[in-house]
């Protein structure tokens, strides 16, 4: 999940980064990270006790409100897998130097993620070029921060020309409404404000075509992945299994489980699901998931990181941030 990076987190989660791993024999039961208020069809396998029989042990479960949290717990050791952690702290945790490894695309929003121009300029991906000279909100150092610059360029936008102000999303969606700014991109609750503002430039799929990717993805370390390759490919099993059954039926019976187990009223988890991808094994291990692109994406948006201020320094290649070894067997499964 999306959020504003500060180098207080940062180096909260990277001061517990020494740990000692368990190897599968020495585990008694598996703890997972997760958020609450964040409807996903692995939470119905989750509340069915269908991860705990697949494992053979009990899965405890842990919820965090970022996932920079989720890094220190799994640096600590508190926590041996995490789904649905951000890009963002991801690469933030990475490029510290902690080993972290993506193990699944957990969900796609890419419509949750986007740039709105302010209705009154009649401005459409037809005219983009008459963004030139505006004012424009942009959360810096955010995925969303990235996405703009990768849409601006995508449309030849002089990032010169523009005066860009830092802005949380919600600020954002203020400032649109007000007059304050001619667009501003966000995601999340800012980002349905702003809609009620304007429109987007490109669709969540258009944005996808041109590689620029708003997602999740299940965690763990390293060496936690090594020594226990065969329970975490059970694991990815179970949660590609509900995941399926979600893309297929999207039963009224599967949904009010994910809206109980999320903590959320029924109509409420209608609706934020409703904008979620949750895409097929196949899918994630394409070019244009874990087979390529992810690891691509993580570049630029440690670049963009890095140009913010917010880290250090980025890494060379995040290649070997993503094991598909383990999605890879539990597609076999």
């Amino acid at each position: 999940m999306n959020f504003r990076i500060t180098r207080a987190l940062i180096v909260g989660t990277m001061s517990v980064m020494t740990t000692q791993v368990a190897t599968a024999q020495d585990l008694d039961e598996l703890t997972v990270g997760y958020f609450l208020e964040w409807p996903m069809p692995m939470i119905a396998a989750k509340d069915s006790g269908a991860y705990d029989e697949a494992l053979g042990m009990p899965v405890k479960w842990v919820s965090f409100e970022t996932g920079t949290a989720m890094s220190a717990a799994m640096a600590s050791g508190d926590v041996h897998l995490s789904v649905s952690q951000g890009i963002p702290p991801f690469v933030v945790a990475v490029s510290g130097g902690q080993d972290l490894q993506v193990l699944d695309v957990a969900v796609s929003y890419s419509d949750n993620d986007n740039c709105i121009v302010n209705a009154d300029l009649e401005i459409d991906k037809d005219s983009a070029s008459e963004l030139a000279g505006k004012k424009v909100a942009v959360p810096l150092g955010t995925a969303a921060h990235y996405g703009f610059l990768r849409q601006m360029d995508h449309f030849g936008i002089d990032l010169s020309s523009l005066q860009i102000v830092d802005m949380a999303p919600p600020e954002g969606a203020a400032a649109l409404g007000q007059g304050a700014v001619d667009f501003a991109c966000g995601y999340g609750g800012g980002l349905t404000r702003m809609r009620e503002y304007g429109n987007s430039l490109l669709t969540g799929e258009e944005k996808e075509e041109l590689g620029i990717l708003v997602f999740d993805v299940t965690t763990a370390p390293a060496s936690f992945i090594a020594e226990n390759g065969d329970l975490v490919a059970k694991f990815l099993s179970v949660t590609a299994a509900a995941n399926e059954d979600w893309n297929t039926n999207q039963s009224e019976d599967m949904l009010a489980l994910i809206a109980e187990g999320s903590g959320m009223d029924l109509e409420t988890a209608r609706t934020s699901i409703s904008t979620m991808k949750f895409p097929s094994v196949e899918e994630q291990l394409s070019e244009r998931w874990l087979g390529g692109n992810a690891a691509n994406f993580m570049k630029g948006v440690a670049d963009v990181f890095v140009e913010a201020g917010s880290i250090d320094s980025a890494l060379d290649s995040y290649v070997d941030a993503v094991n598909i070894g383990p999605l890879q067997a539990a597609q076999d499964q």
